[in-house]
């Protein structure tokens, strides 16, 4: 396992399960007013995301 592979943090959809690197682009991106920027599973949809960053 490489170091870059051990360093990897993942972000998780509690919703569905799906996993992706923090920041990834698969992630969806979203500006909610009086929230701010949250993220949202490419998945299920879910904001309910456990970020690895």
């Amino acid at each position: 396992m490489s170091l870059e592979e051990q360093t990897t943090k993942l972000s998780r959809c509690l919703n569905c399960g799906f996993e992706a690197p923090g920041g990834d682009e698969q992630w969806v991106r979203l500006e909610v007013p009086g929230l701010g920027r949250m993220t949202q599973c490419p998945e299920c949809s879910s904001t309910n995301v456990i970020t690895g960053r």
